[in-house]
C-alpha cells in the first residue's frame, strides 16, 4: 500500500512543551504547560527557567534584557510569526502580536502568558490553511533543514502544520531569486499631456475617494481645491505653478492632495511624485492610498514606494550570504528573510512590510549586509538583474499613478540630472517645513576621514578582513576585458586611491597614539585635528568640536596642497575611464548588445556619482583654503569649517565641511524650476505669533517662502491656509513647570517619572540630547515598571524608530523616550499618546553653520531667527498630541526659563499655564481622567 502524498495529509497542530513567559522590567510572569503560574522578580524567573524547557515568549533578546538575564534559548513567537505570516506587520510585544492576529490583548500579564500558546496555535492554523499555496511550496523542506541544522524549536510544529513531518531538509528554498518574477522592459512612455485639474474637479475627486456617507470635512475639501493650483499647465520655462499650503492637523491633507494628484496623473499619463521627509510618513501615505485603490493588486500597480538603492534587498548579496550561511550560523535569519522576499510587495528592508525587529532578534549584521549600502551594484552584469527589486520599482514607477518617495531621493536624483527615474513634472512635498534641512543635507559636501575612506573602499574593494566588498576592477571586469585604453586609466586610478585613508585610519588619527599618517589624506586629517583642538571650546569633552578655517594653520595649508594634488591625480584617470566608457556607446553602437549598453551606462553613472562629483567638490574645497579669508560681515555663498567628531567620548572622524549658506537656492534651481507644478505643504509652514499677525501679516508667509525656496523662483507662489478642525482649547492642556532645575538630572528624571505615572502611560518624552535621554531612562525604567508602565527608549532599546513607534502605538500603557525623529512624522492617535513632556526649549545648536545663517539669513534680527526655529519645534511636538477629534492630551515643558513668546506658536485657543511640578502632576491626572 502506498503512502499518501504529503500535501494530502491532514495537518495537525503541535506545540512545543514549553512554559509561557511574559517579561517585565526586573520581573516576569511564567506559566508552565501544567498550569502552574508564577509572577515575581527576575532572579526567581531565571532560577525556574534553569529547570524548564526553553520558554515560549515574544522577542527573546528584549525579554532577557528586561529581566536582566543573560540571553537564553527560547521558542520565540516572533520567529514563528515571520515564518507563517511573512511581510505582515506586527509590533514585537505580546499585545502587539495579539493585535496583529486580531485578538483583544488582555491587560494583565498573567492573562497574556496564558494567551501565548493560543497565539502560536493561531499562527500554525494560518500556515496549515495555506499549506498548498505557492508561498509554502518549499516551506516544509526549509523548516526541516532549520530543525536539523540549528535545532529550531518551531521546526516540528511547522512540519506538522504543513502535513509533512518527514519532509527532506534542504537549503534550496533560500535561493529565492529562482522564484521571483522577472521584470519586463517596455517602450518609453509617450510624452504626457498638460490638461489641468480644476478646483471643482479636485473637490469631486476627493468626494469619490471618501465615498458616500463619509464625514463631511469642509476644510479638507477647501484644501483639495487649493492644491489643484499645482496641477495647471506651466506658462513659462523655469516658472512652475507653486502652491504653498498650510493645513492644520486633522485637515486630512494626504487625501486632500492625493485627489488632484491622482486625477492629473490619470488624465495626463505621467506619475505625480509625493515626497516626505520621514519614513514614518512615507509609510502612512502609502497606507492612505488604500482608500483610492482598495484592491491590493490594483494599488501595487498604481502606487509605488521609491527609496534609494541602499534600502532594498540585494539578491547578489543574498546569494553570497546563503553560500556562507552554514559557516556563519545564519541559516535561521536568512530563512525568515527568504520567506519575506517571496511575500514582500517591493523588497524594501527599511520599512514597508519588512519586520524591522528581525535585526533585533539576530543582530544588524544579519540583515543590513543584504542591502547594497555601499554602491557596489553591477547592474545588468548581475545574474539576478531581471529579478532585482530596485529595477522592478524603477520600472513600475515609470507607469505608476503616484510615486511615494522621500526628500533625499528626489533631491539627489535632481542633482544627478534626473537619475534612474527621470525628472517628475509634478511634485508634492509633504512635511514641507523640512525642505530647508533636506536640501542642506543633499547639497552639502564633507571632506572627512569616513567619506574619503569610503571612496577608497569603493575603488579598491576589500583590503583584508572578512568584508565581501567588490572593488571597481571587479565591477568593471566584463566591460574592460584586456583593452589597454581602459586598463591603463583603471590601474592609474587604483594606484592613486592609496593616497586615501586605508584600513585602520581612525586609530592613526590621534597622533599621540604613536602611529604615523599613511598618505596625504591622513596627514590632512591630522593637521585639521590639531587646529580644531587648539582653537575650539572644549566645554563638553565627550562631544564633537569645531573651529573656523581662518586664520589657517600652516601645517593645514601644506597638507591641503598635497592632498589636492593627490585627489587630482586620482580624478584625472577616473575621468578618462568614464569618458572612454561613454564613448563606446557611440563608437560601438552597432556592436553593443543591450546588456553591455546598460552596464556601460550604469558604470558611467556610478563613476560620476560615487567618485567624480565628490572629488570635484573636495578639490574645490581645498582650493578655497588658499584664498584669502572673506571680509567680516560679507555674505558668503558657502559656509566652511573644520570639525572633530566624537561619539561617547571617542574620536570617530575628522574633516572639512561645506554647506550652502542658503540651501534652498540649489533646491529651487535643481528641483523646483525644472518641474511644471509643485505643492509644498505642512501643518507648520508658517511661524505663528500674535505679534507677527498684528504688525505684518505677510511676514509669516515671506518666512515660509524663504525656507522652502519659493523666494528664488521667478513667479510668486499661490498661498493657502486651512485651519485645524480640532478644539485645542477643550481637548488639550499646555503646562510649563517652574520648579524643576533642568540642569539637575535627578530632578528632571523625577519629573518624568511623576508625570508618566500620573498619565498611567501613553506618554512621549522628548529630549534635545541623547545623553540626557539615557540618563532619565536609567533612573525611571524600574519605578515605572513596578507601576505596570513599560518604558521604551530610542538609543537604548535595540529597535529602529518605526518599530518603537509600532510598539508604542500597540501598548496603551507604554511610555516612549526619543529625540528629533520622534518629534516629527509620528502619528499615534488615541490614548496611546495622551501626554507629551519636553525636557527643555529646543533651541538650535550653537554651531558655526548656525552662526553664519543667523547672521546673514535673519534680516537683521538674529534673535527672532533663533526664536522661529525653537517655536517651530515646539509646535511640531505639540502636534503629536491630537490626531483625531476625540483625542485628549497634555503638553508639559520642564523649562522654567522658556520665554512666553516661544509658546505663542501653539495652536489657537491653547492657554499656557505655569505651575509647580506637584500641580502639573495633579492637572495631568485630573484632565486625562475626565470623560
Amino acid at each position: 500500500m502506498s503512502l499518501p502524498r504529503p500535501e494530502l495529509r491532514q495537518p495537525r497542530l503541535l506545540l512545543p512543551d514549553s512554559p509561557a513567559l511574559v517579561a517585565g522590567f526586573g520581573r516576569g510572569t511564567l506559566l508552565t504547560p501544567e498550569g502552574e503560574l508564577f509572577s515575581g522578580p527576575a532572579i526567581e524567573i531565571g532560577r525556574r527557567l534553569r529547570d524548564l524547557p526553553p520558554p515560549m515568549l515574544v522577542h527573546g533578546p528584549a525579554s532577557a534584557k528586561r529581566l536582566g538575564l543573560a540571553p537564553f534559548p527560547a521558542c520565540d513567537l516572533l520567529e514563528l510569526f515571520a515564518f507563517c505570516l511573512p511581510a505582515r506587520p506586527a509590533a514585537p510585544t505580546p499585545r502587539g502580536l495579539a493585535m496583529a492576529l486580531e485578538r483583544d490583548p488582555p491587560a494583565e500579564e498573567e492573562a497574556l502568558a496564558a494567551l501565548l500558546p493560543e497565539l502560536a496555535t493561531d499562527l500554525l492554523r494560518h500556515l496549515a490553511a495555506g499549506r498548498n499555496t505557492p508561498l509554502n511550496r518549499d516551506a516544509a523542506a526549509l523548516a526541516a533543514r532549520l530543525g536539523a541544522e540549528t535545532g529550531w524549536p518551531w521546526a516540528d510544529s511547522v512540519l506538522a502544520a504543513l502535513g509533512q513531518p518527514q519532509a527532506r531538509p534542504s537549503l534550496d528554498p533560500l535561493k529565492v531569486w529562482r522564484r521571483l518574477p522577472d521584470w519586463e522592459e517596455a517602450a518609453p512612455p509617450p510624452p504626457p499631456t498638460s490638461h489641468a485639474v480644476s478646483p471643482t474637479e479636485s473637490r469631486q475627486a476627493l468626494a469619490r475617494i471618501l465615498g458616500e456617507g463619509a464625514e463631511q470635512r469642509p476644510q479638507q475639501s477647501d484644501y483639495a481645491s487649493a492644491a489643484a493650483g499645482a496641477f495647471q499647465p506651466r506658462e513659462t520655462p523655469g516658472a512652475p505653478n507653486l502652491v504653498l499650503a498650510e493645513a492644520g492637523t486633522g485637515t486630512g491633507k494626504t487625501l486632500g492632495y492625493v485627489a488632484p494628484a491622482s486625477l492629473w496623473a490619470t488624465r495626463n499619463g505621467a506619475p505625480v511624485w509625493i515626497s516626505t521627509f520621514t519614513r514614518n510618513l512615507q509609510r502612512q501615505i502609502d497606507q492612505e492610498t488604500a482608500r483610492l485603490y482598495p484592491d491590493p493588486a490594483d494599488r501595487r500597480r498604481h502606487v509605488v514606494v521609491r527609496k534609494g538603492r541602499e534600502n532594498y534587498l540585494c539578491l547578489l548579496n543574498m546569494e553570497e550570504a546563503v553560500g556562507a550561511a552554514a559557516m556563519a550560523g545564519q541559516a535561521l535569519p536568512l530563512a525568515l528573510i527568504a520567506r519575506w522576499a517571496l511575500a514582500t510587495r517591493d523588497g524594501d528592508l527599511q520599512g514597508g512590510d519588512f519586520p524591522g525587529w528581525l535585526a533585533e532578534l539576530f543582530g544588524p549584521h544579519s540583515i543590513w549586509p543584504l542591502a547594497d549600502r555601499r554602491g557596489e551594484c553591477i547592474h545588468s552584469a548581475c545574474g539576478h538583474y531581471k529579478q532585482c527589486f530596485v529595477e522592478h520599482s524603477i520600472r513600475r514607477a515609470r507607469t505608476a499613478t503616484l510615486v511615494v518617495a522621500n526628500h533625499a531621493l528626489v533631491m539627489i536624483q535632481a542633482a544627478l540630472g534626473g537619475g534612474e527615474d527621470g525628472r517628475p513634472l509634478r511634485l508634492v512635498f509633504d512635511e514641507g517645513h523640512h525642505l530647508f534641512d533636506a536640501a542642506d543635507a543633499a547639497f552639502s559636501a564633507d571632506l572627512t576621514g569616513a567619506e574619503t575612506a569610503e571612496l577608497r573602499r569603493w575603488l579598491l574593494g576589500a583590503e583584508g578582513g572578512r568584508s565581501r566588498a567588490r572593488g571597481l576592477a571587479r565591477r568593471l571586469e566584463e566591460l574592460i576585458g584586456d583593452r589597454p585604453d581602459l586598463l591603463l586609466p583603471l590601474e592609474e586610478a587604483l594606484q592613486a586611491a592609496r593616497a586615501l585613508p586605508g584600513p585602520g585610519w581612525p586609530s592613526r588619527l590621534a597622533e599621540d597614539r604613536g602611529e604615523e599618517a599613511r598618505g596625504t589624506a591622513e596627514a590632512f586629517l591630522q593637521a585639521i585635528r590639531r587646529q580644531v583642538l587648539a582653537r575650539a571650546r572644549d566645554e563638553e569633552s565627550g562631544y564633537g568640536l569645531e573651529c573656523d578655517l581662518h586664520p589657517l594653520a600652516e601645517p593645514v595649508h601644506q597638507a591641503a596642497e598635497a592632498l589636492a594634488t593627490g585627489l587630482t591625480r586620482l580624478r584625472t584617470p577616473l575621468q578618462a575611464l568614464h569618458d572612454r566608457l561613454a564613448a563606446r556607446l557611440e563608437d560601438e553602437a552597432e556592436e553593443l548588445e543591450l546588456g553591455d549598453r546598460i552596464r556601460i551606462e550604469a558604470a558611467c553613472r556610478g563613476l560620476e556619482r560615487r567618485a567624480l562629483m565628490p572629488l570635484a567638490a573636495w578639490v574645490a574645497m581645498l582650493g578655497s583654503l588658499a584664498a584669502p579669508p572673506r571680509a567680516p560681515g560679507t555674505r558668503p555663498d558657502y559656509v566652511d569649517w573644520f570639525a572633530l567628531d566624537r561619539r561617547e567620548g571617542r574620536e570617530v572622524d575628522c574633516g572639512m565641511h561645506r554647506h550652502h549658506l542658503d540651501p534652498t537656492q540649489p533646491f529651487a534651481m535643481a528641483v523646483a524650476a525644472p518641474a511644471h507644478g509643485l505643492l509644498i505643504t505642512s501643518a507648520t509652514l508658517r511661524d505663528h505669533t500674535t505679534h507677527m499677525a498684528e504688525e505684518d501679516p505677510e511676514a509669516a508667509w515671506r518666512a515660509a517662502e524663504a525656507r522652502t525656496g519659493a523666494a528664488h523662483l521667478p513667479t510668486p507662489a499661490i498661498r493657502a491656509a486651512v485651519a485645524s478642525p480640532f478644539d485645542y482649547a477643550t481637548r488639550t492642556r499646555a503646562l510649563v513647570v517652574e520648579d524643576v532645575n533642568k540642569a539637575d538630572p535627578g530632578q528632571v528624571a523625577s519629573a518624568y517619572r511623576a508625570l508618566f505615572a500620573a498619565s498611567g502611560g501613553g506618554a512621549l518624552g522628548l529630549f534635545t540630547a541623547v545623553r540626557r535621554l539615557r540618563d532619565v531612562q536609567a533612573r525611571i525604567a524600574q519605578p515605572l515598571a513596578e507601576r505596570g508602565i513599560p518604558l521604551y527608549a530610542q538609543h537604548v532599546d535595540a529597535m529602529d524608530n518605526a518599530t518603537l513607534v509600532d510598539v508604542f502605538r500597540a501598548e496603551e500603557a507604554a511610555c516612549l523616550l526619543g529625540t528629533d525623529a520622534m518629534r516629527d512624522g509620528v502619528d499615534v492617535p488615541g490614548r496611546s499618546l495622551r501626554l507629551l513632556v519636553f525636557d527643555r526649549v529646543p533651541w538650535p545648536r550653537p554651531s558655526i553653520l548656525h552662526r553664519e545663517r543667523r547672521t546673514h539669513l535673519s534680516e537683521g534680527q538674529p534673535k527672532s531667527y533663533d526664536d522661529a526655529i525653537a517655536r517651530h519645534r515646539l509646535r511640531q511636538a505639540f502636534g503629536r498630541l491630537i490626531r483625531r477629534g476625540d483625542d485628549k492630551g497634555v503638553f508639559v515643558l520642564l523649562d522654567r526659563s522658556c520665554p512666553t513668546r516661544l509658546l505663542a506658536g501653539l495652536p489657537p485657543g491653547v492657554v499656557v499655564q505655569r505651575m509647580g511640578l506637584r500641580d502639573a502632576v495633579a492637572e495631568t491626572r485630573d484632565f486625562l481622567a475626565e470623560d
